[in-house]
């Protein structure tokens, strides 16, 4: 295994529209700006359904030995609600197929597609079982926090980045506004020892067009990153980019986010670390499909 915490190959978001128009128009603040209100709408019998692609690029310099691992990854998931009512919506994280490849070093490249009917490779056996399974079954309200999570599978062994919705601020909020969210990120010292990294994932309503909302997505590090072995497993657990949600039918259309770093001295001082990978989630035809009963 690579020294490095290899990143996963994995991750999603909605809205709805309490207190507005079912056509998603403005409300006036005093000086007339348009403020949104960012909420959760999910239908019992829906099924929004994501393609995901994650491609990463690792390459690391330890004492003269260079290494380059590659990871590329394209799944087909969906979430099925399962029931809502005016405060909380349910769902099931189902992962349909994936589509995977990985080399490291000079080792043969590895390639599998769940859709081929091929035995995996144990590389991927545990992807493979997640297969066609309800990974977890999940509740959130309609601000996008989650109350509550049943794991049926590892939930180390799912497919995902970052949390699968995002949590609104509490009152409409104007184009150029911003909110956080807190988070933990747990490092490991050089001597073993767990460190708890604090961040938060500062969003940002860049612009509304059409009943669509942009939104930026950037983490900042709260806890000083004074040692390259912590920052090189934090970087990876990053969040820079965009997600594009509907405001009307409050449900999430399209996620990317973006990592380009590079950490010298991570471990020793002629180490090398660079890392440059790419996240993408798009809703599949646009639009939610309804369950057949």
């Amino acid at each position: 295994m690579n020294r490095l915490i290899v990143p996963a190959a994995i991750l999603t978001s909605c809205l709805s529209a309490l207190g507005l128009p079912a056509t998603g128009e403005d409300t006036k603040s005093n000086n007339d700006s348009p403020k949104y209100l960012l909420r959760y709408a999910l239908n019992v019998g829906e099924d929004l359904h994501y393609e995901v692609t994650h491609v990463a690029k690792t390459k690391t310099r330890i004492r003269g030995a260079e290494e380059i691992s590659q990871v590329h990854t394209i799944s087909q998931r969906h979430w099925a609600v399962k029931k809502t009512n005016d405060e909380e919506m349910t769902f099931d994280h189902v992962v349909d197929a994936v589509e995977m490849t990985q080399q490291q070093g000079d080792s043969k490249e590895i390639r599998w597609d769940s859709d081929s009917g091929e035995k995996p490779p144990a590389l991927f056996k545990r992807v493979s079982d997640q297969i066609g399974e309800t990974i977890s079954t999940i509740t959130i309200s309609a601000q996008g926090k989650e109350t509550r999570r049943e794991n049926n599978i590892g939930s180390k062994a799912s497919l995902g980045m970052g949390t699968l919705a995002v949590a609104f601020p509490e009152k409409p909020i104007a184009v150029g506004e911003s909110w956080s969210i807190p988070r933990d990120v747990k490092t490991r010292t050089e001597n073993g020892e767990i460190k708890v990294i604090k961040i938060r994932e500062l969003y940002t309503l860049e612009k509304v067009k059409t009943g669509v909302a942009t939104l930026s997505v950037r983490s900042q590090p709260l806890t000083p990153l004074n040692e390259e072995s912590i920052r090189a497993q934090v970087v990876q657990q990053m969040s820079n980019g965009e997600i594009r949600f509907d405001l009307d039918n409050g449900y999430m259309l399209s996620k990317q986010l973006d990592w380009d770093e590079t950490i010298v001295g991570f471990q020793g001082a002629n180490s090398l670390m660079e890392y440059r990978a790419r996240f993408s989630e798009k809703l599949v035809d646009g639009v939610p499909k309804t369950a057949r009963r």
